[in-house]
């Protein structure tokens, strides 16, 4: 019997609701959301479009029984559920923007086109043809311009030409994959529900804090910079540091030297600014802190956590992104970025709550400044249902113990024996630094010992080591930085081993097309385009695009960075063992995620538990208060259950139920 053909897809829609502000699952549930026009092909026939007013859906698409593909697909099977009042089977939606990822390419259509190359581009007038035809104008209607609408089928007509053509073109995601990606939309469904009165003083004390930063920063500066937004803020705190700091400032513009103050700049100088006052100076050291706090994602997170959630249960849906960092294929989060949460949690949930949400004052009470106290309620900010708890497990230090694993090393045995034994590893790398017993290493000990196994790790040396010291207040001279980065290494000869074996394998891989080189855990293979590598899972990642000389070593085509509309070449970035390493350890991590949530989903259909979050080390079930203790024995066992690929790696879970989410 053949299988039914794949019908490809893709919607046209108008509507009174902003989609970029309110996402997708409240866009297609809003009243005014409409259907302009349906363009769609079966197999590699040719494309058609349907309007709402030539009468019902056409009977081919309303009674199809096959796959469906559309780019974002989400986005077409909420509009055929809300708008259209058609149902299929969400399992038989395929994306193509996630299958786009998994491949390691960019997941939007026109980024996906320009860097395959080829002829498969989006059309740029769409966005054109949209802004005139599907967003409303000032007094609420809509054009209805028959050109315009024209031209609007056209353009709907080749996204579905481009998206065949690429998805086509690109390795089909494994039904592994596709089941995976099926779950991910089943928690996007479900949501997580939201203390909307909290995110809305949330935003008010945010405003109000808005403006007392941006009048100290008049004030320090004495007009000089009206606000840290303005361009002059970096002039003026590079005219008052010294040279130290101005080198911090110095960046890298395609090959010219510019001046920057970004997130990871401002860190570093507030850094310094404690180490020596003479280099950032304590008034420059406040401005840098103003202009943290006016920046600080949390404002901006809350006022997504607010405008995502659902006006009817509270509820917000459509966080995840499958396959949303490509390297790795882990997931990544749309709107309210809930993978970015600060780990930096109240102490008093409820008390803070409280005060804020009537308006009392939160500082000094609750923190020492308001954007504290904000950070630290984006997470409680996420709760469960009345009656209903979360509980919150996370994997105890899992790319550390992946690390080791997937390097096949006979010396990495001993850092597994410290994982499966409970060893403090983190005493143990410091007690090797400092060449003492592990019972005597001291907490000051303990945190250079945190910080060396989460700098070199990844090959990282000394300005590693410096870096990842700052986050954790280890402050150490260069020359001790070199010493510490070196001792970690002797006690660990399975790194240096594991780097040097994935540098080798890659190389030969580039040199000889087709052919398998393994390292550790991974085998890599060049096919004269991608230098792809497999998992022990199965699974499969590249770099695409590769490229081998003598003067760079292996590069290849980077789709998180997206080029200029004018560039000719997708930029590229340099492939080293650092970089191989870390994706690896996370790919696998993402494997074991993958798994746990896979068995957590069957678990679903027999228990009352149903996983609302997951960030990469971490996965949040909703239960009924009262079945905590059940869910909290299942939840350990799918995640602290080895795959059958890694039946030698140690897992290990922290478990707390709550009633708000938190750490």
């Amino acid at each position: 019997m053949n299988n039914p053909p794949i019908l490809w897809l893709d919607f046209e829609t108008r509507s009174r609701c902003d989609l970029r502000v309110a996402g997708a699952y409240n866009y297609a549930a809003h009243a005014s959301t409409e259907v302009l026009c349906m363009s769609y092909a079966f197999d590699g026939g040719g494309v058609v479009t349907w309007r709402p007013e030539e009468g019902p859906l056409p009977v081919e698409v309303a009674t199809h029984t096959g796959q469906i593909r559309a780019h974002n697909a989400a986005f077409e099977r909420l509009i055929f559920h809300c708008v259209l009042e058609c149902d299929f089977r969400p399992d038989q939606f395929y994306c193509t923007a996630a299958q786009a990822r998994a491949n390691c390419a960019p997941g939007s259509l026109e980024d996906v086109g320009r860097f395959a190359g080829a002829g498969m581009r989006k059309d740029p007038r769409g966005a054109q043809l949209i802004r005139r035809l599907c967003v409303p104008r000032a007094n609420g209607t809509f054009s209805e311009d028959a050109a315009l609408m024209a031209e609007l089928i056209d353009y709907c007509e080749q996204d579905v030409r481009a998206m065949r053509a690429v998805s086509r073109a690109m390795r089909q995601l494994t039904a592994e994959e596709l089941h995976d990606y099926h779950i991910n939309e089943r928690i996007n469904d479900r949501g997580v529900l939201v203390d909307r009165p909290l995110a809305e003083a949330a935003t008010r004390y945010a405003d109000a804090e808005l403006a007392e930063i941006q009048q100290r920063v008049r004030e320090v500066t004495a007009g000089a910079v009206p606000t840290v937004r303005s361009p002059r803020m970096c002039a003026w705190v590079w005219d008052r540091v010294g040279p130290a700091a101005q080198a911090m400032m110095t960046v890298d513009r395609k090959g010219v030297a510019g001046r920057g103050i970004d997130k990871s700049i401002r860190a570093n100088l507030l850094a310094l600014a404690d180490e020596n006052p003479d280099e950032v100076p304590a008034d420059v050291s406040e401005v840098i802190q103003c202009a943290d706090d006016l920046w600080a994602s949390s404002v901006a997170k809350f006022t997504r956590i607010g405008q995502l959630s659902d006006d009817v249960d509270g509820r917000l849906r459509g966080a995840f992104v499958f396959n949303g960092a490509a390297a790795t294929g882990r997931s990544s989060s749309f709107g309210a970025q809930i993978h970015n949460l600060t780990r930096q949690c109240s102490k008093t949930p409820d008390e803070t709550r409280q005060a804020m949400v009537r308006g009392h004052a939160i500082v000094p009470a609750y923190g020492t400044r308001v954007t504290d106290v904000l950070k630290g309620m984006l997470r409680p900010a996420l709760l469960a249902a009345p009656g209903h708890s979360l509980v919150v497990a996370d994997w105890v230090g899992i790319e550390a113990r992946v690390n080791p694993w997937a390097s096949n090393e006979p010396t990495s045995e001993a850092a597994m024996d410290m994982f499966r034994t409970g060893v403090d590893r983190y005493k143990a790398a410091a007690a090797a630094i400092f060449l003492c017993d592990i019972g005597e290493v001291n907490p000051k000990q303990r945190q250079v010992g945190k910080v060396s196994e989460l700098a070199c790790g990844y090959g990282g040396g000394s300005n590693a080591f410096a870096a990842m010291g700052r986050v954790y207040g280890v402050k150490v001279p260069e020359a001790e930085a070199k010493k510490i980065v070196t001792a970690w290494r002797t006690a660990n000869p399975w790194a240096v081993a594991y780097w040097q074996a994935v540098s080798s394998a890659a190389a030969r891989a580039m040199r000889n097309r087709d052919a398998d080189f393994s390292a550790g855990a991974v085998t890599y293979m060049f096919d004269g385009q991608h230098l792809w590598y497999s998992l022990p899972s199965g699974r499969v990642l590249c770099y695409p695009y590769a490229k081998q000389d003598d003067a760079e070593g292996i590069s290849y085509a980077k789709a998180a960075w997206k080029p200029a509309a004018s560039a000719k070449e997708w930029p590229r970035a340099r492939l080293w063992h650092g970089i191989m390493v870390e994706n690896i350890a996370q790919a696998i991590s993402n494997d074991v995620l993958r798994l746990a949530l896979r068995r957590l989903d069957a678990a679903g259909l027999h228990a009352v538990l149903h996983a609302v979050l997951h960030v990469h080390d971490e996965i949040v079930v909703e239960c009924l208060t009262e079945d905590v203790a059940q869910v909290t024995a299942i939840m350990t066992d799918a995640m602290c259950s080895p795959p059958a690929w890694a039946s030698r790696l140690p897992l290990a879970v922290e478990i707390k139920a709550m009633t708000r989410y938190g750490k």
